[in-house]
This record gives structure tokens, sequence and C-alpha cells, in this order.
């Protein structure tokens, strides 16, 4: 988890940085330190008029430009007169290249990455229309907004939908006042979302207690030596039923077992057109020891490369929009901030334990989104304010100045250093 969070952040840090760096370098401004990570540092060399540089601290990463002011304060340097290699000394537009080349870079990264995978891994998913053969399966969240095990959702907030993961995408979490509309026993009800559902759907585990599709299976794999082993199950062995009631689908099976743990159950099983009854130990955690092979069918879909460039640069740009969407939510008091915002603890979580190269990189596209999307916004000390500044020199002719730009500078480094404080101890109080 660690070390996945350490790659991934080094990765986007260090590609941000660079657009910076390549950006000044282009049009001859001079770059003093190029660092990934913050102080203390833990290696350096000096390669030209740069110094490449390893932070013990992997939460961020700088470029030191002469003749900017940035979070390094240096305002003695900026008393002296402009050089012609300083940021300060330059067209206003040529500055703000400089300020975008790492939003730019970032956005470019996440394109890239989703592409990438819609081109080498295609898509896979169940449809609607398969789903709703057979329902769905409300859990506990999924109960609690008012959805039903058996339940065919046919669309939401009025609008058609094609996969069964459309049910829980953020434009469906973070809609306001939206809806599903479902077949209830050939009954058309209407379930609303509340609009701070998004609160319970983010606590952790809980997007597995939302919905699922209803699996019909057979017998996948039996672990050697489980209760399922001794009791004669095999593999492609399909169960019809357990104590005389009918099962046809996974859930089913499930919830029977929940409540027969430490028991002797009787199976009635379809085996190549033969039926058998088997009798079988359910342990004391309520398990045989068989794996469920879906027999759902899963359509897949292969693209172009051509293709894949439209599909993965929306894949990408729809991160940014759930991003606007969740704090507008957040300003309007929907949601909590406290659940919505998460640091360095909570981006560790969400990449997870173990290592999945397929699943880090598409973490590590998201991130390269939301990091341009959060670089961008207007804020002092951050690419986004500096941004503005050099709009508003561009367009009036008027160069704010350098003390109150200074002062800008200060007042965003509190903004951040607070909000980084409130994400890191706000991630601490969600371990407990």
């Amino acid at each position: 988890m660690v070390g996945q969070l350490i790659l991934g952040l080094s990765i986007l840090v260090g590609l941000h940085e660079l657009g910076h760096l390549l950006a000044a370098k282009a049009f001859g401004m001079r770059v003093e330190q190029f660092s990934i990570g913050f102080p203390p540092k833990i290696w350096g060399k000096k390669f030209g008029d740069t110094e490449y540089s390893f932070g013990m601290i992997p939460l961020g990463g700088f470029v030191k430009i002469s003749g900017m002011i940035d979070e390094s304060l240096d305002v003695t340097a900026m008393r002296a007169a402009p050089q012609p290699h300083e940021f300060r000394s330059k067209p206003a537009w040529q500055r703000l290249i400089v300020m975008m080349g790492g939003i730019i870079v970032n956005v470019i990264l996440g394109v890239v990455i989703f592409i990438g995978f819609k081109y080498t891994q295609g898509d896979t998913y169940l449809s609607k229309q398969e789903l709703n053969k057979y329902g769905i399966v409300a859990y506990e969240l999924g109960e609690s907004i008012g959805l039903k095990t058996g339940d065919r959702i046919l669309d939401i907030n009025g609008e058609d939908y094609e996969r069964f993961r459309d049910l829980a995408s953020p434009a469906v979490l973070l809609s306001s006042d939206g809806y599903f509309t479902v077949n209830r026993d050939g009954k058309r009800l209407t379930i609303p979302i509340p609009n701070d559902f998004v609160d319970d759907f983010a606590e952790e585990n809980n997007a597995q207690k939302f919905i699922f599709y209803r699996l019909i299976f057979d017998i996948g794999a039996v672990i050697e030596g489980s209760p399922a082993d001794l009791g004669g199950l095999q593999v492609g062995d399909k169960i019809i039923a357990l104590n005389g009631a009918e099962i046809e689908f996974y859930d089913q099976l499930q919830a029977s077992m929940d409540t027969l743990a430490g028991t002797q159950i009787t199976l009635l099983i379809n085996r190549s057109n033969v039926q058998k009854t088997l009798t079988i130990e359910v342990n004391e955690e309520g398990k045989i020891g068989f794996q469920a092979n879906r027999l759902n069918e899963i359509s897949t879909v292969e693209y172009t490369f051509a293709e894949s460039v439209p599909l993965g640069t929306e894949l990408a740009f729809s991160i940014v929009w759930d991003n606007i969407k969740g704090f507008k939510k957040i300003f309007a008091g929907e949601v909590s901030a406290s659940k919505s915002l998460s640091g360095p603890i909570g981006i560790a979580k969400i990449f997870g334990g173990t290592w999945d190269w397929q699943r880090f990189w598409r973490i590590t596209g998201m991130l390269s989104m939301v990091l341009a999307f959060m670089n961008f916004l207007p804020i002092p000390a951050l690419d986004g304010g500096h941004v503005v500044f050099l709009t508003w020199e561009i367009v009036t002719g008027k160069k704010p100045s350098d003390t109150f730009l200074e002062n800008a500078q200060k007042v965003g480094m509190v903004l951040l250093l607070a909000l980084m404080s409130y994400a890191i101890l706000n991630d601490i109080i969600k371990l407990f």
C-alpha cells in the first residue's frame, strides 16, 4: 500500500513539475532546483544550472525558477533588478504557459492512461438487458433507500443506461434529486436517491453493501479437504435446492447459509443432467468451501486505437466533471466535507494492500486528472492562483505588485497547509 502510494505520487508529482521545468527552460528561464518530495533532501545532483533531487517527504515536489515568487518566499532575491533569465522578466504569456505546464502534463498523462486502457483492455460489462433478466440483489445500503432484491431497474433519472456499473457511477451518486425507476412484481416504482447518499456510499466497505446483480452459478472450484469436498461436491455441479428449498441464485444460497453455521445440510444438485443428493457439514463460519462460477452472460467489446482516443479522453475528463459536482455538493451542504476529502492515508487505501499493476495505473490516471483539477483551482500558491494573476495582467496590461504577490502566496500557503492538516487529521479519525 505504501509502496504504491509513493510510486504513484512520485510519478504524478515528477511529471507535473517536469511540465513546469520544460516550459521554463524552453523560454530561457533559469531553473535552480527540481525536487520530487519535500525536504529534508535525501539525494541531489546538479546538471548545468539545475539541481535535481529527491526529498524525504513524498507528498509533493517543487521547481524553483529564478525570479518567481513561490513557496520559498525568497523575497531578498526579488528586490534585486530583474535579470533576463528570470521568470519575472519574461512576457506574461510565457509565464502563463510555464504555470500551466504542470497541469497540462497531468491532463496528458491521465488521458494517455485511459486511452491505453480502452485500447488494451476494451470493455467488459453486464448489460442492462442481462441484468434485468433476474434483477438486482439489494444489500443493506440499497435497502436503506428503498430498493429490494429482484427489482429490475429501468432507468436512472429518467434516462436509459447500458451497463450494470452505471447504477453506481459518480454521475448517479453525485446527482441532485436523482432517482431509479424500477419494475417490482410488474409495478413501475420510483426510488429516490438521497442527495447525501454519496456520503454513505463513500464509507469504507459500503460500496459492497449497495447492490449487485443476481448471480446464476454452478460450482467453479472445490477447496481440498473442505466440507464441500468431503461431502462429494464437484466442479460443474449446479445446486438446485438446499434442505428442500429451491435455489436459483447465489444470493439465495448465501442468505440460507448464514443461518446454518455448524449444522448439517442436504443439497440437491444437478450433475451432468443427473440429480443427486449430498449431505454436507457447514463450518462455524457458515461456509462449505467452494467458489462459484458465474453463468451470467458478460459482454466484451474491443476497441481500435482510433476508437480508444475519444473514449479514453471522455473517461479522463469525466473525472474532472465529477470532482466539480462533488465540490458543488460540499458547498451546498448536501454532503459532508469530512467524508468526501481524503489525505495520503485515504489515497493509500484506494491503492489497496496488494500490488495490481492494472489497478495501479487506473488509480494513477484518476489521480492525475484530480491533481490537474486541484492545481487549477484559483487559490494563491497553487498554479491556478498564478494563472488568475497572469490572466489579469494579460487582459488589463497591469502587473500585480511583488508585495501583493508575496502576501497572496503567504495566504495561499496557510490555506493549503490548513487543508492538508485537515485531510490528514480526517484520515486518522476515519481509522478509528
